[in-house]
């Protein structure tokens, strides 16, 4: 039988970078956990905030919170007082979460996604809100599709969503695909996300994969 893999792991270390970097011996089980819990607050906070990823630094006495979005202006908010509040909230969260009850201090970092129409977790998302909203699966796929192919960079794209669509009462699964997914070259550019849309006849699975070419050893550095 054949064996899934997936594909953000498949390339970490080659073409991907890890979303948590830190180490530490003595401490792992418990930084694991915090960032795992950290991560998940702001993901189901953050999720109609045009998220990407959240990666986690730590240093000494020092977490930074690296958030990867599309709306960096939803975030902030005007005069910076959304980013505060959300910085305050992470502070209150990581002190309920820590086992080490160590202080530390918290920095908060905002980045833009530039490119969201090649961005397969926002894409995803994208999907998941118009499913929620009862729109037919079919017709939702193919205009994000269309839409991610419209951009230069993207070289191929596949969607796959399973579950109890259009609320048919049996569960199936049902993809499209448009250009070329090497999902087995480890060099090659491949974005992925899973997402879930919430419906009232049950939960549909969301994934996406957006190929952006090959990553030579010379566009690494």
């Amino acid at each position: 039988m054949a064996t899934q893999v997936q594909p953000f792991a498949f390339r970490l270390g080659i073409t991907k970078d890890w979303k948590s970097r830190w180490f530490h011996k003595n401490e792992y089980k418990n930084f694991l956990r915090e960032d795992f819990l950290i991560r998940g607050f702001l993901t189901e906070k953050l999720r109609k905030s045009g998220l990407d990823k959240v990666e986690l630094e730590r240093s000494a006495n020092q977490l930074k919170v690296i958030i990867f979005t599309s709306k960096p202006g939803l975030i902030i908010g005007r005069g910076g007082t959304g980013a505060e509040t959300l910085k305050k909230e992470i502070e209150y969260k990581y002190r309920r979460i820590s086992k080490t009850k160590k202080g530390i201090n918290i920095k908060l970092q905002i980045e833009e996604i530039t490119k969201p129409e090649i961005n397969a977790q926002l894409v995803a998302q994208q999907i998941a809100d118009q499913i929620e909203k009862r729109m037919q699966f079919r017709r939702t796929m193919k205009q994000a599709i269309e839409k991610v192919m419209q951009n230069k960079e993207a070289q191929g794209v596949k969607v796959r969503m399973s579950g109890r669509l259009d609320g048919s009462e049996m569960s199936r699964t049902e993809w499209l695909l448009q250009g070329k997914i090497p999902l087995q070259t480890l060099r090659a550019d491949v974005d992925f996300a899973t997402v879930n849309a919430y419906c009232t006849y049950g939960v549909v699975g969301i994934k996406v994969w957006i190929y952006k070419g090959e990553v030579f050893e010379k566009n690494k550095s």
